[in-house]
């Protein structure tokens, strides 16, 4: 039977504040682990008015503390931004305290503008030198947790602290094949957003599988896709409830980050001819529809990617509509 987890952005809703979509993610956490399902994880942007997770490490430890069977897990962390030290021991403390819970999913995302880049790391910092360090940065990274930095490496002698037996399961996540490269390289795990690019992902998981090294993390390849779904008990209804996404992901193309608006704030939007072509076109992204022709096409896209685990982005304007999406698809493949 598929596995089912989540991806949550924690999206702020026009009329809601920062800390509403917090709150609602906590929710829906709460409600995913309860229905079965395997993951949830939090994302990071930064400087951003539609999206409150800044910080997936304190949100991860505060869903865990309030969840007891889910995975918890960042999805992902941005590492360029970072110390690959300090993201161990985060990481690490996460696990001492919730062992066998906790995953940590990376990318190399800026999650933000370049000048908000540039806060993260200081002024000085030099965008594109973080992006060429990320290799040697996953590299360091997996060293520390797992105790393996390689004797002669400028960090010898060093450990992340605290000292555990555990480690938490380590995914490189990635809209391109690039990233797949490096989770191949590394013995990660690799998961692909297909919610972000709607094409090439399947050749990014044949690709990375067919190239994957064996490592301390995994001896053999793991691997799940990320797709945004909306499901209702109707498909009359779905589609309705979905304009508020479809609007949603413009915008977001426009650079216009200014939440999720309502299906009456869409239906009053003044598409252009290329905004209907962009909308369609994004819906390669998206699934929506009834319990059984979500079921059907989860499915469809599990096969062509040839993974047993399929992450879900629930969409909406309402948390309502969020939580009944994973409600209907729980029923849907009998996850209890």
């Amino acid at each position: 039977m598929l596995k089912l987890s989540i991806l949550d952005q924690s999206p702020v809703s026009s009329g809601f504040t920062h800390s509403d979509a917090l709150q609602q993610t906590l929710a829906l956490a709460q409600t995913a682990d309860r229905l079965g399902y395997t993951r949830f994880w939090v994302s990071e942007h930064h400087n951003s008015r539609g999206l409150a997770g800044s910080s997936p490490e304190v949100l991860i430890s505060t869903l865990a503390a309030r969840t007891s069977r889910i995975r918890l897990g960042s999805g992902g962390v941005l590492l360029p931004h970072y110390s690959a030290y300090k993201v161990a021991e985060n990481f690490r403390m996460l696990e001492a305290l919730y062992p066998g819970r906790i995953d940590l999913g990376i990318g190399r995302a800026p999650g933000g503008t370049p000048h908000t880049a540039k806060a993260l790391r200081g002024v000085s910092a030099d965008l594109f030198e973080g992006l060429e360090r990320f290799p040697a940065q996953v590299t360091d990274l997996l060293g520390f947790l797992t105790d393996t930095v390689e004797p002669g490496h400028v960090f010898e002698g060093i450990r992340a602290t605290p000292l555990v037996s555990g480690v938490p399961q380590v995914w490189l996540l990635g809209s391109t094949g690039q990233s797949g490269v490096y989770a191949s390289q590394a013995g990660a795990a690799f998961c692909f957003a297909h919610f972000i690019n709607g094409a090439g992902g399947q050749q990014a998981v044949r690709s990375y599988r067919s190239s994957f090294r064996p490592s301390a993390l995994n001896v053999v390849p793991q691997a799940t896709v990320c797709i945004y779904v909306l499901c209702a008990e109707t498909q009359a209804e779905a589609e309705g409830l979905a304009s508020s996404v479809d609007l949603r992901i413009l915008q977001m193309e426009k650079g216009e980050f200014t939440g999720v608006k309502s299906p009456e704030e869409a239906a009053q939007y003044s598409y252009s001819d290329w905004d209907q072509t962009r909308v369609r076109d994004n819906r390669s992204r998206m699934i929506v529809g009834d319990p059984q022709q979500v079921r059907k096409q989860l499915l469809s896209l599990a096969e062509s990617y040839q993974v047993d685990e399929v992450m879900v982005v629930a969409g909406g304007y309402t948390w309502e509509t969020r939580v009944r999406t994973i409600e209907l698809l729980a029923e849907a493949f009998k996850l209890r």
